[in-house]
C-alpha cells in the first residue's frame, strides 16, 4: 500500500512541481526553449520537448538505482514516469493533438483543454494564465 501511495503522491506532486516550473522557469529564464511550444510549427518536435527528456532521465535514474530493492526511489521514479505518460496523453495527444486520434466529450477533459487554450491565447512570455495541466481552477473557465 505504501508503494501505491508513493506513486500516487509523486503524480500529484509532479503536477504541482510542473505548475511551478512552467510559471516561474518556462515563462521566465527558460522561455528561450519553451517559446517553441507557444509558436506555430510544422515540426513534430519542439525545443520544449527537451524538458520531457530531462524528467525521463531523472525517473529512469531513480528506478535503475533502486531496481534491486524496489524501495522508495523506485516508486518515486515510477510516479514521475506515470505523470509523464499522463502528461503526454492529455497535453500532447488530447489538448494539442500532436497525434490526431484522441477526442473526448468528457467534461473534465474539455475543462483541461479550455484552460490550456486560455494559456495559449497569450503567445508571449508574460501575462500568462492557467499554468497547470490536471488541476483546473473553476474561475479560469468563466
Amino acid at each position: 500500500m505504501i508503494n501505491f501511495l508513493t506513486v500516487l503522491s509523486t503524480i500529484v506532486l509532479m503536477e504541482c512541481v510542473s505548475w511551478f516550473i512552467h510559471k516561474y522557469l518556462f515563462h521566465g529564464p527558460l522561455w528561450f526553449m519553451h517559446k517553441t511550444h507557444h509558436q506555430k510549427s510544422n515540426s513534430f518536435f519542439e525545443w520544449n520537448d527537451l524538458f520531457a527528456i530531462l524528467f525521463a532521465v531523472i525517473s529512469i535514474y531513480l528506478m535503475y538505482t533502486d531496481r534491486d530493492n524496489f524501495g522508495i526511489k523506485f516508486f518515486i521514479g515510477l510516479g514521475i514516469t506515470l505523470y509523464g505518460l499522463i502528461y503526454f496523453i492529455v497535453h500532447d495527444w488530447f489538448v494539442h493533438r500532436r497525434i490526431k486520434t484522441f477526442k473526448s466529450n468528457n467534461t473534465y477533459l474539455q475543462a483541461i483543454r479550455k484552460a490550456h487554450k486560455i494559456h495559449h491565447k497569450n503567445r508571449g512570455k508574460a501575462n500568462g494564465k492557467a499554468f497547470g495541466l490536471l488541476f483546473v481552477k473553476k474561475g479560469i473557465l468563466n
